[in-house]
């Protein structure tokens, strides 16, 4: 595999900081609602409020990297990002929390996939799952570590000291970023121009395209948004967890998650793109009912470390096609999917926990299975065609 600059290692260390900000509000849902007096339908959209922000500012980002430099553009977003988090330990009422949450997804939303469409820059396709496989650890470790920390540090200091402890570690990551990349990074910066906001238009004008983009929004809904950030709620509420138990179960995930990374280049070979979305999307509904029907906390631990698997099998496959989709623009390119991905994750914080407010638990974990059997199938017959591009 080709040798990158900056090392995988630390741009998976910056993708691990905007991992946790995602996740941190699972195991505190609960607390949350109880410190603002609130049901728990209306701290989801903390959640939301984050993903849609995130969405949006990939308008931005993605051109802004291609124009001004991928590296430099997600260095600047990680520094402001890891601002708005220490912010958030001052948001005394819930409006207030959600503005800086909307900010932290602005200013979060360049990282990651102007860091991943760098590797996509240096790295031929048939590798390129593995290389951002590798990337994806930092991710993994944020969907691994992230419950448990914000759990066990909200249980001992409060919701605020979750916020504090990540924007402090953000902050000091960004500072190693600038220090370790120094004046090769502001050599290295420059862009090649991109196609500019035009980039979204060529995208969409091609009917693979509009598909890959509809696929990651429905990946969002269902999963980044309707089922996984309720499972510690889920815990919480069903079988009296505290934040921190529930938030080391959840962690199971990143260990299945973990798995993928290291197995990546296998599973391709082994089973193709097809199989991976095909066999992938299938077991991810299988665990999300066994999550949803399950009588006992430790069958929910079981299913969520074999999800942290199945999940990267369905959506790495649509990550590496997203770096394909305009090859000319591919910080544009992977902005966009992102940008589908969370609009699709904004929505789907809203209506799942909306339905599991009125209906319970399970009617949602059941309806995101049967979603995502659907999804799945739309992918293998719409998505992905026979060949495998090279690069």
């Amino acid at each position: 595999m080709p040798s990158i600059s900056p090392p995988i290692w630390l741009m998976a260390l910056a993708a691990f900081t905007i991992g946790c900000g995602m996740r941190i509000l699972d195991p505190l849902l609960p607390m949350l609602a109880r410190d603002f007096g609130v049901g728990l339908g209306a701290v989801a959209p903390l959640i939301g409020g984050f993903a849609l922000a995130y969405g949006l500012g990939q308008i931005a980002s993605g051109p802004l990297g291609d124009a001004l430099g991928k590296l430099r553009v997600g260095a600047i977003s990680l520094a402001l990002y890891a601002v708005t988090l220490l912010a958030a330990t001052l948001a005394f009422d819930l409006g207030t929390l959600l503005g800086v949450r909307v900010l932290s997804g602005l200013t979060a939303a360049a990282t990651i996939p102007l860091f991943m469409a760098h590797i996509a820059d240096k790295v031929p396709y048939e590798h390129r799952q593995a290389a951002i496989g590798r990337f994806l650890t930092g991710m993994v470790m944020a969907n691994l570590l992230a419950g448990p920390i914000s759990g066990v540090v909200g249980e001992l200091a409060g919701w605020r000291a979750s916020f504090l402890v990540l924007g402090a570690l953000s902050a000091a990551i960004a500072l190693l970023f600038a220090v370790l990349l120094g004046p090769g990074w502001r050599a290295g910066g420059q862009g090649a121009g991109g196609a500019g906001l035009g980039g979204f238009v060529k995208i969409l004008a091609r009917p693979a395209g509009r598909r890959l983009m509809l696929a990651a929004a429905g990946d969002g809904l269902l999963l980044f948004g309707g089922a996984i950030p309720f499972v510690a709620s889920l815990l919480i509420e069903r079988f009296g967890l505290s934040a921190a138990e529930a938030g080391l179960v959840v962690a199971g995930f990143g260990l299945g998650a973990l798995v993928y990374t290291r197995a990546a280049p296998w599973l391709v070979r082994r089973f193709g793109e097809r199989g991976l979305v095909r066999w992938g999307g299938l077991g991810i509904a299988t665990m999300l009912a066994v999550i949803g029907l399950a009588p006992a906390w430790w069958m929910v631990a079981a299913a969520q470390a074999v999800l942290g698997l199945l999940f990267f099998m369905l959506h790495g496959v649509l990550q590496a096609r997203a770096t394909e989709a305009l090859p000319e623009a591919r910080g544009t390119a992977v902005a966009f999917f992102a940008m589908s991905l969370f609009f699709g994750q904004s929505l789907g914080a809203v209506i799942f926990g909306t339905l599991i407010a009125e209906a319970g638990f399970a009617a949602g974990f059941l309806l995101a299975a049967g979603g995502v059997v659907g999804l799945a199938f739309a992918i293998t017959a719409r998505v992905l065609p026979p060949a495998t591009p090279s690069g």
